[in-house]
């Protein structure tokens, strides 16, 4: 059995891999809706994907803030948030497994680009993942900005160095944007880990 994560809203591809839908890969039915942050960019693929599909919401807690203040941030931004982003249904809690057919989702706490960022680790059931979706984290060459609310540069390097680094060089990275690319790859070459 293959793992099933559609990157889809009403069947147009999503921009941004920070928001996914778990389907079961029986039955095809949406089971939820995760998200690797509370930004702005994330909140309007969020409503989109909760319209489509009427699945759960999650979030990391220490992005509430955000979240419900995502039409204010877009006009910060010049950008227009419509529709807000609907009601969140459940908080990430630490040791969480969101199951879906064979496969679950992990979210991991990994702060610093804004506070309730999280890895979302993908993998069969009971077994380490090594598919790490991790928003605006980690980028190929490059890590996310922190100078904007609630980002912190010390945050966000100590969260690669003890969430990231630890699955291991072979542990496949998928960005909020931009190419895919390796914990290995990126603990080699990338210019803000080299001190690390």
């Amino acid at each position: 059995m293959t793992m099933h994560i559609r990157h889809l809203i009403g069947g147009v591809p999503v921009e941004s891999r920070e928001v996914f839908t778990t389907v079961d890969p029986a039955t095809q039915d949406v089971l939820a809706e995760v998200a690797s942050g509370g930004e702005t960019e994330v909140n309007a693929a969020v409503a989109a994907a909760k319209a489509a599909f009427d699945v759960p919401v999650h979030l990391h807690k220490d992005d509430l803030p955000l979240y419900d203040h995502a039409v204010e941030q877009g006009a910060l931004f010049g950008l227009v948030v419509d529709p807000p982003p609907p009601p969140v249904d459940r908080f990430y809690t630490p040791g969480q497994k969101i199951p879906f057919g064979d496969f679950e989702v992990r979210p991991h706490h990994t702060p610093g680009h804004c506070p309730g960022g999280v890895c979302l680790e993908v993998a069969r059931q009971d077994e380490k993942g090594l598919d790490l979706f991790v928003g605006d984290t980690l980028f190929a060459g490059s890590i996310g900005r922190t100078d904007l609310p609630g980002g912190d540069y010390a945050t966000l390097i100590g969260s690669i160095r003890s969430v990231l680094f630890p699955f291991g060089d072979d542990a496949r990275v998928y960005p909020g944007h931009g190419p895919d690319t390796t914990i290995g790859r990126e603990r080699r070459t990338n210019p803000f880990l080299q001190a690390i």
